[in-house]
């Protein structure tokens, strides 16, 4: 499947914008390879094998955020520094000094930076248009909001923020686990992480593990609260949902399944299928995971 981890944001009441006026926006800042003293470019990349810097399928859209980072050891770095300071105080009589070293370390990166090679990666997200949600393919807050900040100098008008829930999902999390049972069409895996509250920050973690022993229950009466927890979704969507609301690890059972026994010859119908399937079983699972944690937190007045 196309998104593996998700940080969603929910898109603010004014946000307007069609996929075709998002596209032209997009077409401004679409990825140009680094310059030979650039170290890290940015841009926007198709998502597929065509021209489309915004793939569309009903109401939900899918955008590929490239990234063009020359690679230049600091290994590589310090070896030049170290001969040319080596010739540097055989000329002076007298040894380099900190900041003559600093001022080698900065003329050698320049020096080298065009000989760098580059290193290409690419960051998806999904907008799912109807709903009002972004969701970007990252693994921490980090990577979302960089992603985030490349869109917004394309689309400056992007008014959005973190999805928050009423119940904490750690507070949430570690119920479920007292009781040994999740809500609604959630059932509680064999992966699990909890901390102590305390200033020890006492961790403990299970993974492909039975979460019902006594084991558990006297991490819950010390006072651990669960910060990762492996759930899924009405046995067709596995994955693990951590304390600041992200969900990693997506693995989809079922429709896995089902792709093996029907799956079509044509790339581009494969990508279509595929995005369909993610969007509908993802946006599903989403609005019930909302559900259980009591519905989406409105902002005060």
């Amino acid at each position: 499947m196309l998104l593996k981890n998700l940080v969603v944001y929910r898109l603010g009441p004014r946000w307007s914008t069609q996929a075709d006026a998002l596209e032209k926006k997009l077409a401004k800042h679409a990825l140009q390879p680094c310059g030979s003293f650039e170290m890290q470019s940015r841009g926007w990349l198709a998502p597929r094998d065509d021209d489309r810097l915004v793939y569309t399928l009903n109401h939900h859209w899918l955008l590929n955020l490239g990234v063009e980072q020359k690679l230049l050891p600091g290994s590589v770095i310090r070896q030049f520094v170290k001969e040319r300071a080596a010739q540097v105080a055989a000329q002076q009589a007298w040894p380099v000094g900190r900041k003559q070293m600093r001022d080698l370390t900065d003329q050698v990166t320049t020096e080298l930076m065009p000989r760098a090679l580059a290193r290409r990666s690419t960051t998806r997200a999904w907008i799912d248009s109807t709903n009002r949600l972004l969701i970007v393919d990252a693994a921490a807050d980090k990577a979302a909001e960089e992603f985030l900040e490349v869109l917004r100098r394309a689309d400056d008008d992007l008014p959005c923020k973190r999805l928050d829930t009423e119940r904490s999902p750690g507070a949430a999390m570690t119920q479920w686990l007292a009781k040994g049972e999740a809500p609604g069409n959630f059932s509680i895996d064999q992966d699990l992480e909890m901390i102590a509250p305390d200033t020890s920050k006492a961790t403990v973690r299970y993974t492909r593990h039975t979460l019902d022993g006594k084991d558990i229950r006297d991490h819950i009466s010390a006072g651990k609260t669960v910060t990762r927890m492996g759930l899924t979704w009405r046995d067709r969507i596995s994955f693990i949902l951590t304390d600041k609301l992200h969900v990693k690890r997506i693995y989809f059972l079922d429709i896995q399944n089902e792709d093996a026994t029907s799956e079509p010859d044509d790339e581009e119908e494969k990508f279509d299928i595929d995005f369909a399937l993610m969007t509908g079983e993802l946006a599903l699972m989403l609005a019930d995971l909302v559900n259980a944690l009591g519905g989406e937190k409105q902002a005060a007045e």
